[in-house]
């Protein structure tokens, strides 16, 4: 509780003694580039096996005379938009740029940049801190669409190449009693879990205490409290808007 109080703190502290709009503006899109796009290839990557693997997953286990070829594709579509995209996307952001994140920030302290920024007056939390929440908020719903798409592609690619669903089925199966409100609810989903993982990740780095070893922990527990919280807030959001 102690720590969860010192969180609340810090997420208080980053709307106190704002920088410029053009200041924000400009590291935001240097943000945007670091979490963003270099994280394009490893969640295009994980996307496109996901949506194959669990193409034929399903097809293994949906075997029955009774039983349409189209409901492989359904079950995909569902998943990948219900929870693949965004949940498991998101413990791959939180090892990707969280890590990354809590190693800056931790650096930084141990390397007495924080303490330079605050002796001239500089809100260095805000300074440092809210570009990235405003940067993964803007760029990981991006990611989680690019990652929809690229798993339903990757399921057709496999259920084609294997011969376990024609493309036709395949393509009626995505259109069969499609629920649009799955779109919204993923983004949804995405937002809270960009800002879980930036603001938990720069929490632990901005209080790194000690020397190099202790940036390396920082990063570790930034990892595994981002993928704890976002666990959570899956099974919240869950319950709250299904």
């Amino acid at each position: 509780m102690k720590n969860f109080g010192k969180y609340i703190i810090f997420i208080s502290t980053l709307f106190l003694r704002r920088e410029s709009f053009k200041t924000y503006f400009n590291l935001s899109v240097k943000e945007c580039i670091k979490i963003g796009y270099e994280s394009l290839f490893i969640v295009a990557i994980v996307s496109i096996f996901m949506g194959a693997v669990t193409t034929l997953q399903t097809a293994f286990n949906l075997v029955g005379p009774l039983i349409p070829d189209y409901v492989i594709s359904l079950v995909v579509r569902d998943m990948t938009l219900l929870e693949l995209s965004p949940t498991i996307i998101a413990i791959v952001f939180a090892g990707k740029v969280g890590s990354n994140i809590a190693g800056e920030l931790g650096t930084m302290r141990i390397t007495e940049q924080i303490d330079a920024l605050e002796v001239m007056g500089i809100n260095s939390s805000s300074y440092l801190v809210l570009p990235k929440i405003i940067a993964s908020i803007l760029m990981y719903p991006i990611l989680v669409v690019m990652s929809a798409f690229l798993a339903i592609l990757g399921g057709y690619i496999a259920g084609t190449i294997s011969e376990v669903i024609a493309g036709t089925e395949y393509i009626y199966g995505l259109r069969y009693e499609f629920n649009p409100f799955n779109i919204p609810f993923a983004l949804i989903k995405s937002y809270v879990f960009a800002f879980l993982v930036a603001s938990i990740s720069s929490f632990q780095g901005y209080y790194t205490e000690g020397g190099a070893l202790e940036v390396g922990k920082s990063s570790t527990q930034a990892v595994t409290k981002s993928c704890i919280a976002i666990l959570i807030a899956d099974y919240v959001l869950a319950q709250i808007l299904l």
